[in-house]
Formats: structure tokens, sequence, C-alpha cells
């Protein structure tokens, strides 16, 4: 609430999903003239993914230039906002569950960042049926194969 207060979003209309799936970034665009703005939201969003891991996809794609920020990458931060007034009450919960079991899922794409073709690799694990870590990384180098497998 406090940063949706800080950005004046307390009134704005809320939207059920974070991002369009078809939204196709480029790195041109038209730079904003007050950048601090931006990255305060962004910082501040940042912090928020340690509770809302939900955001944390959509916030690494508008903090990959935060540098030079775009109108076009300030209208997803906007967007961010707006569905965080939209789920208000959701974030990480721990609960005491009676089992020992431990889980963890990994997943990754092929070149699928339209801007680099650079891949994305995510994992997260699970103690007690609790989210315990996760992370998402674009990775260095650019894949020239795919493979399969299970474990």
């Amino acid at each position: 609430m406090d940063l949706l207060e800080e950005a004046e979003f307390t009134n704005c209309k809320p939207v059920a999903t974070l991002i369009n799936s078809k939204l196709k970034l480029t790195i041109d665009g038209e730079v904003l003239k007050n950048v601090t703005y931006y990255k305060r939201l962004v910082g501040k969003l940042i912090y928020l993914t340690i509770t809302r891991p939900d955001i944390t996809f959509a916030v690494s794609l508008v903090s990959q230039f935060i540098q030079a920020p775009t109108v076009e990458r300030l209208s997803i931060v906007k967007r961010i906002l707006r569905y965080l007034k939209e789920s208000i009450n959701r974030g990480i919960l721990l609960h005491n569950n009676h089992s020992t079991e431990i889980h963890a899922y990994t997943v990754a794409d092929w070149a699928g960042n339209a801007i680099d073709t650079k891949s994305t690799t995510s994992y997260c694990t699970l103690v007690r049926g609790n989210i315990l870590t996760w992370k998402s990384k674009k990775q260095q180098v650019i894949a020239r194969s795919s493979a399969k497998a299970k474990y």
C-alpha cells in the first residue's frame, strides 16, 4: 500500500493480469526525462519481489535497462502497480505443515528473450510445502542447441 500511495496509484483501475502475453519489447523508444521516478519505483518493486515472487519476471523486464528507461517500460511499471492494486492481499505465507517433504522444480526456455535471444533458467525449492528459494536468471551466452533431461 505504501508503494501505491507514493506512486499515487491508490485510486487506479486494477488489472487482473501482470503483463500482456504478446508484449514485444524493443531496445529503441522515447527515453524518459525523469529517470529518478522510474528508478525509485523499480528499486521498490525489486524489494517487493521478496514476498511477491509472482511479479519477479515483470520486474526483471523493467530493470534490465534501468540506465536509460523508456516510456514503454514506464507503462509496464504502471501496469505492475495496477496489478498490485488488484492482488493486494497476495504474498508468501508460511504454514506449519507437518510434512518433511522437499520438492524442487526447474524450467528453462530456449532463446526466449526476443531482444538478445538469450535463454532464461529458473528454479524453486519447497520445504514442507513452503517456498524456500527461487531464482530466475538470463543466461550469459546464447545457446546454440537445446536438450531435454529427466531426473
